[in-house]
């Protein structure tokens, strides 16, 4: 028997929030919602599971430049 648990990304799994046009690693589930933390910065939203689809090249590109511009605006 299959359990919802089971059909969750890994932790830190990187997805792309189709409605919000965002990325986002998973962080975890509550009440049928998936919360998502935006890469380098900590900020984090809910997204509808249905509207959550793998990363592809494109979206890792996008986080990893999200990464590098957070870590630079806490340069001195």
């Amino acid at each position: 028997m299959s359990t919802a648990r089971e059909n969750l990304p890994e932790i830190g799994e990187l997805l792309h929030d189709t409605a919000a046009d965002r990325v986002g690693e998973f962080r975890g589930a509550t009440a049928g919602q998936w919360t998502l933390r935006a890469p380098g910065s900590g900020g984090e939203w809910e997204a509808e599971p249905g509207s959550v689809a793998p990363a592809g090249t494109y979206e890792h590109v996008r986080a990893e430049a999200a990464k590098l511009n957070a870590r630079r605006r806490r340069l001195p």
